[in-house]
């Protein structure tokens, strides 16, 4: 009995791992997509030049300000923001919302070549500024972590730079992330509990 409860409750924690989790604290929440999948997406990867869609939904719990950044936390850049409300690492203010705004952003984003062969985490920077207290609290998660290839993706434009990096850039956040544990252990468990029912039907 204890043994089918263990892996009942390793069955859960591997199919929690699979929903990504919206960022959120006593000022707002942050939800984020790439290419319609959940943030953070994890085992994609992308050739240069290849576009990819971001999509942030902001929900304010409080009056004031709320600041939004699309930013990589890598030493070397590697996206390219090809359409959308604001360039990378540049602030879109909105100011003076009340309790209930929501507003959902959308970047076009594509590898430009300065990064290759390793991983390129793209992340959303959300602060919320209660105007009231005037205090702020910030939210901050890699969106996606894409294997950036070192290919050209078909009908793009060359790279322009070339001799980038092999391992990972420095200083990447990814948080909330799916641990490898769990995947291992989602999938243990799933085949104890077939031969466990098996066993039972005996």
């Amino acid at each position: 009995m204890k043994l089918k409860l263990i892996i009942f409750v390793f069955i859960a924690l591997y199919l929690n791992t699979q929903v990504a989790l919206a960022a959120e604290n006593d000022y707002g929440i942050v939800q984020a997509w790439f290419n319609d999948k959940n943030a953070t997406v994890e085992g994609l990867s992308m050739k240069i030049g290849e576009p990819g869609t971001i999509k942030v939904t902001i929900i304010s719990k409080i009056d004031g300000n709320v600041h939004v950044k699309l930013m990589e936390p890598g030493v070397t850049k590697a996206f390219e923001v090809i359409s959308g409300q604001s360039k990378q690492d540049e602030r879109i203010d909105n100011m003076g919302i009340s309790q209930g705004w929501s507003k959902t952003f959308v970047w076009e984003v594509k590898p430009n070549g300065a990064w290759k062969n390793g991983n390129a985490p793209i992340n959303i920077f959300v602060s919320f500024y209660n105007s009231d207290k005037r205090i702020q609290k910030p939210l901050e998660f890699t969106i996606a972590n894409p294997f950036i290839l070192d290919e050209q993706y078909p009908g793009s434009s060359p790279a322009l730079t070339t001799g980038a990096a092999q391992s990972s850039p420095t200083g990447t956040s990814s948080e909330p992330q799916q641990a490898p544990f769990l995947t291992a252990a989602g999938a243990i468990a799933i085949v104890m509990g077939v031969w466990i029912l098996k066993k039972g039907n005996r």
